[in-house]
């Protein structure tokens, strides 16, 4: 099942993070997609706000991860410059040890690492409908993913 939801500004974008995350769990994964400026990175800073994290949000492009603690830790990833792959960039790299240290991960540029990501996550496509407007497909997999939409949406 599928979930759209129109934000018509950035606040809008932030302020639905922060109800994300009021049902956050451990080794609750949200993996975002969509074009350059399209929301991911202010939607993480929602979830960082709501988390209690003060610490200023930026992505994570050149470091691929970004550690922030707060009431859960917040695992912020950027995996645009991966290739991914076991074989393509990612060895080494550690990924999957996050999906388990119970805290809150958030992946920018998902699709670029869906061969290894957990089956059961939050996947969250967002899409450029306007200058200030876009509208959010979310796709949960799992039941506790989509019990989350249902209490957010």
């Amino acid at each position: 099942m599928e979930y759209k939801i129109t934000t018509r500004n950035e606040r809008e974008t932030f302020e639905l993070a922060q109800n994300f995350e009021s049902e956050k769990f451990p080794n609750m994964i949200i993996c975002l997609n969509g074009e350059l400026g399209s929301g991911k990175t202010i939607f993480t800073k929602g979830i960082a706000s709501a988390l209690g994290i003060e610490d200023t949000i930026t992505s994570p492009t050149f470091t691929i991860i970004k550690e922030y603690e707060g009431e859960l830790p917040l695992y912020h990833m950027d995996v645009y410059r991966l290739d991914g792959g076991l074989d393509g960039g990612l060895d080494g790299v550690g990924i999957e040890e996050y999906f388990q240290k119970n805290g809150v991960v958030v992946i920018e540029w998902a699709d670029t690492i869906k061969n290894i990501l957990p089956n059961e996550r939050l996947d969250i496509k967002f899409i450029i409908a306007g200058e200030n407007k876009r509208v959010l497909v979310l796709e949960p997999h799992g039941k506790q993913y989509e019990e989350l939409c249902e209490a957010v949406l």
